[in-house]
């Protein structure tokens, strides 16, 4: 099997560093998948965006992503995030709790948009 290595750095901390076959970004040009052997590319996150990763075991990583960019290479994808967390570590009350108050920021919102989004597709491939 084909892989390909990944790291997912926000600016406070590196989430995840390792072997994948697949990752998925939301990107201002729209939703894209990186495959081993991939044509090089920068790609800009959107805010509020989600990134997935499947490592080598098949296990799907999604974290909730805010802004930065990605670079691809043949055999390495980089994701460096202003900010992400893991879906599982996503306070999912807070951020619905956020997404209903008519007074947070337009950043809050996008944010907490990414998080529920972030937990709602780790969900969906339970």
């Amino acid at each position: 099997m084909a892989d390909m290595s990944v790291d997912l750095v926000a600016v406070e901390r590196r989430l995840w560093s390792g072997r994948a076959s697949f990752v998925s970004a939301q990107t201002t040009e729209g939703q894209i998948g990186i495959m081993p052997g991939h044509e090089p590319l920068l790609g800009q996150l959107v805010e509020g965006g989600t990134v997935t990763i499947v490592d080598t075991d098949g296990t799907r990583i999604v974290a909730a992503v805010h802004g930065g960019f990605f670079s691809v290479t043949a055999d390495t994808v980089r994701v460096l995030a202003e900010s992400a967390e893991f879906s599982t570590e996503v306070d999912i009350a807070a951020a619905r709790q956020v997404l209903s108050d008519g007074s947070a920021s337009a950043e809050a919102q996008l944010a907490a948009q990414g998080r529920v989004r972030a937990v709602e597709q780790a969900e969906s491939a339970s």
